[in-house]
């Protein structure tokens, strides 16, 4: 559901039969509070794009974590529209429970420099070992 007021008017009846729901397209805490306030089972802020305005995305992940703390609210947090890996580690540092990203951002977090080169010695040493 988009964070509108028809779909948190959707959220607050959906929860209520015990429907999981997800609103997405949150761009504020506030707008997490509501959503978490209606039931809501994920909330999705988008933090690639309010970086994309001039604002820090992971900041309002931090914000809406320890709103959901203070007030014990169950409401998972869905990190989206995830660009690079630091969004991701810093999601994780903030404590969100999953991230969405696409493959080739994915392909960053077990790919580095240094392991290529780490491999490619251990392999030349291997090669060095009498057969």
């Amino acid at each position: 559901m988009p964070l509108i007021k028809e779909g948190l008017k959707a959220v607050r009846t959906l929860s209520r039969e015990g429907i999981k729901t997800n609103v997405t397209v949150t761009f504020s805490p506030l707008q997490a509070l509501l959503a978490a306030k209606c039931g809501a089972t994920y909330i999705s802020p988008f933090v690639g794009r309010l970086d994309a305005v001039g604002h820090f995305g992971m900041e309002v992940v931090r914000q809406i974590k320890t709103i959901y703390g203070n007030y014990g609210y169950k409401t998972e947090i869905i990190v989206a529209a995830v660009r690079h890996p630091t969004h991701v580690l810093e999601a994780a540092l903030a404590g969100a429970d999953i991230c969405t990203m696409s493959i080739d951002v994915l392909q960053q977090l077990y790919e580095h420099p240094l392991t290529d080169v780490a491999v490619e010695m251990f392999l030349k040493d291997w090669a060095k070992v009498p057969k």
